[in-house]
């Protein structure tokens, strides 16, 4: 039988077969990601094979070649990776701007690594309704300019008052979309917008550290009324990359790839040599400092010694 992964509880998986059965599966055999340490062979969105014993016991016997995946470094001490979905269409990156603030040098390391695994990104920016102060409406301003300049999707919404959803809606129908981002930027609020019959359990934010908790502990898939499925994911603490060769680094900032073909050489990491039209561009204001600050810290990733910021 073939099937679709659409859920991953680190122990067992549920397989959605294609005549329509759910199946609890485990795994047979040692499936390895082109020798790439992963905490999770198998990821929601694989699309596999599977057999059932005679005894009722079910498992993965295979799994069919994957077109992209999104991955992340298990944890900053870890040489090993976790995939967190395969074959998506569509990754959707929830942030906040309050309560909590998600960074940008988070956005920035996944849409770095969603370009690196050929994942269109759509950013959508939730609780818009807690931003009433003109500091707060000029951040959202200038965050969703810096975005859209450099040619991503951006969505506002309110999953609370489900304002901006319906733009939600039409960028989901009938594809495999990827739901992640912090803890506490509402992802399980949107969800349960999207398909209320789910109820997913939400948590409060923490008044001391403004962060959120963990509501959702596995990865799971779920299918919309629209057709496609959208793929529920636990928050996200940092993104850590993993595998990136340095001189491939800046192909993953569409702005800065642009700009580095006027480097004077090909091997330019944009950090120090003369020359270079990245360091020129950000002189200019041409690229932005939080994405070059965010492209560094990357790079600092290959080699923690060698590459410091410029300035």
């Amino acid at each position: 039988m073939n099937g679709l992964v659409i859920k991953n509880t680190g122990s067992w998986y549920v397989v959605h077969t294609d005549d329509g059965q759910d199946i609890n599966c485990k795994v047979k055999g040692n499936f390895r990601l082109k020798g790439i340490r992963t905490t999770n062979p198998v990821a929601v969105g694989d699309k596999v094979d599977i057999s059932v014993n005679p005894d009722g016991n079910a498992f993965i016997t295979a799994i069919m070649p994957r077109k992209n995946y999104i991955i992340r470094r298990a944890s900053n001490l870890s040489k090993e990776s976790h995939i967190i979905a395969a074959n998506v269409d569509r990754a959707f990156l929830v942030v906040t701007l309050v309560h909590p603030t998600t960074s940008t040098t988070f956005i920035d390391r996944f849409l770095a690594t969603a370009e690196a695994y050929r994942v269109p990104v759509t950013i959508v920016i939730n609780k818009v309704d807690l931003l009433n102060s003109d500091d707060d409406k000029e951040y959202l301003d200038a965050v969703k300019y810096l975005y859209e300049s450099i040619g991503y999707d951006v969505v506002e919404v309110s999953a609370r008052t489900g304002d901006g959803m319906g733009l939600v809606k039409e960028r989901l129908a009938g594809k495999v979309s990827l739901l992640s981002g912090n803890s506490g930027v509402g992802k399980s609020t949107i969800i349960n917008r999207l398909l209320p019959d789910r109820n997913l359990r939400t948590a409060a934010i923490s008044d001391i550290h403004d962060t959120g908790m963990h509501t959702t502990t596995f990865s799971e898939a779920f299918p919309l009324p629209e057709g496609g499925w959208i793929i529920d994911t636990p928050g996200i603490k940092g993104f850590g990359t993993i595998d990136f060769d340095k001189h491939e680094i800046a192909h993953f900032f569409p702005e800065i790839f642009k700009v580095s073909s006027g480097c004077r050489y090909g091997d330019c990491t944009h950090t120090h040599e003369p020359g270079c039209a990245v360091l020129e561009a950000l002189e200019n204001q041409q690229i932005s400092q939080s994405r070059y600050a965010s492209y560094l810290s990357i790079l600092d990733d290959t080699n923690p010694d060698k590459y410091r910021k410029p300035f």
